[in-house]
């Protein structure tokens, strides 16, 4: 088993302009935080991942795309041990998937998991005691996503910029290693989308590891070091972006792989 050792550093908030202490890992070698090879998931007797394989690396932004219905959910719960894989291998941190690797990723998927009638400390405050982590780590995620001054209002009110940077800050309850977030633009506005943008990978930059999901590719564009595109279950490239985009921008190239024509506009 490898070592890891904790490294500390401040990482600014471009949320809320606060400065914020991480643990994040770091064993001086590229070794893969995430690696599926060759995993295939049936789920109802349907095929939903087919021979899927990736390569995730610490210290990088790592963006996971295709079309509505590819099988990109259902990577993300196979990283996370939630589905079970018919075949291949899934490795967290140079380790075959156990129940311990629950506290090294944190996630958001399929949308803001929240209870609409808890306040924002108080959603948080489910996860810490599920997590068996101290109350303080609630106070630091809030100020690091600019919910802080939220109070009693109840998340149901809250707007959906709001919603989705309260999901990131249950993300990164306990300082996972690796962030597994699944269309974390959602609902913010632009300014959030970049101040999104400089702090994943600011926070990739510092050793730990990013793995996103969108369909906004123009914002993918700016954000990934490397990009994995599925289809049908199937990994059609994963490699690094500038790799992706020699024979085109991103859309184009996307399009290309998932057998896609982009929409024409009326007219043209």
């Amino acid at each position: 088993m490898r070592e890891w050792k904790v490294v500390g550093y401040w990482l600014l908030s471009r949320f809320s302009g606060s400065r914020y202490r991480l643990g994040c890992l770091y064993n001086g070698n590229t070794m893969e935080t995430i690696e599926l090879r060759d995993v295939n998931v049936s789920l109802g007797g349907n095929s939903i991942l087919n021979d899927m394989s990736m390569s995730v690396e610490p210290g990088r932004v790592h963006a996971l795309l295709g079309r509505n219905g590819a099988g990109k959910s259902t990577a993300f719960k196979t990283i996370l041990g939630l589905v079970p894989v018919t075949s291949g291998t899934v490795n967290i941190l140079g380790e075959p998937l156990n129940a311990g690797h629950r506290r090294d990723i944190g996630a958001s998927i399929n949308g803001p998991a929240l209870y609409g009638h808890l306040t924002a400390r108080e959603n948080l405050k489910v996860h810490t005691l599920l997590l068996g982590l101290p109350d303080a780590d609630i106070d630091r995620v809030l100020e690091l996503v600019g919910l802080s001054e939220t109070g009693r209002k109840k998340a149901k009110s809250f707007s959906t910029g709001m919603k989705a940077r309260l999901a990131l800050a249950i993300a990164m309850l306990g300082s996972p290693k690796i962030l597994l977030l699944d269309e974390p633009q959602n609902g913010l506005d632009p300014q959030g989308i970049a101040d999104l943008r400089v702090f994943l990978k600011e926070w990739a930059q510092h050793g730990g590891t990013v793995v996103v999901s969108s369909h906004q590719l123009g914002e993918i564009a700016r954000l990934a070091d490397d990009i994995t595109v599925i289809e049908s279950g199937k990994t059609v490239f994963s490699g690094t972006a500038d790799q992706l985009t020699q024979g085109g921008d991103l859309e184009s190239r996307f399009f290309h792989l998932t057998h896609q024509l982009p929409d024409v506009a009326e007219g043209e």
